[in-house]
């Protein structure tokens, strides 16, 4: 059930954007398509780069609990499913785009796997519902300009997801082109890759280390 917040003052709508159809690439829903408005502040991530970054990921969303900040259309989270995630968390402060999610969830019949979050990645982010024990697949994917204009905000909201998340949690940042992954907590390890505009970092907790036992 779609968890909803008071609704700021109503603005103008902007324009739509002239998108194809938005489609699941990979998994047991392979080739479903899903519904989108085309209202420019979801900016799906383009389709060819979720492509690749589900290839980067590999077999790593199989099991985990995947949380999308910035959710907009709903597809790196709905993919995450489909791909073996156990649920998935959806966070979209546009109201109209966070009911289209559920909308686009129950059509795959997995709603009952998916919770969306009406309000603002900033603030439901670091207060998102885990059992602490199942591993995150994060995708933190907001419009661009936050890491030009908000930074110091992003930059925290990552900090504290990592800090939250259990062993074995993967987190997928993707930023612009000139998006300077050196900011990123850990920066050494992450790795990074460019699919022009956009480009994508990707980072695993790794378990910590066992304490000596002192045996010889």
């Amino acid at each position: 059930m779609l968890k909803s917040m008071p609704r700021p003052r109503r603005q103008a709508d902007p324009p739509t954007a002239a998108v194809g159809p938005l489609r699941i690439i990979g998994g047991t829903l392979r080739g479903s398509t899903l519904e989108y408005s085309g209202d420019i502040r979801t900016r799906p991530m383009k389709e060819r780069v979720r492509e690749s970054t589900f290839n980067l990921l590999g077999p790593a969303p199989k099991g985990k609990h995947a949380i999308d900040l910035f959710a907009g259309t709903g597809a790196l989270g709905l993919e995450a499913i489909s791909r073996g995630s156990v649920r998935a968390t959806m966070i979209e402060r546009h109201f109209p785009s966070a009911k289209l999610i559920e909308k686009n969830a129950a059509k795959l019949k997995i709603d009952g796997q998916c919770k969306v979050v009406g309000g603002d990645a900033f603030y439901w982010g670091p207060r998102v519902e885990t059992d602490g024990v199942t591993p995150l697949l994060v995708f933190c994917s907001p419009p661009y300009e936050f890491y030009h204009k908000r930074t110091a905000e992003m930059l925290k909201l990552i900090g504290q997801l990592i800090d939250l998340a259990p062993p074995e949690s993967v987190f997928v940042v993707e930023g612009d082109i000139e998006f300077d992954a050196a900011q990123l907590p850990l920066a050494d390890d992450w790795r990074v890759r460019e699919y022009p505009p956009a480009k994508i970092c990707l980072w695993r907790k790794e378990a910590p280390p066992l304490p000596e036992s002192g045996l010889v």
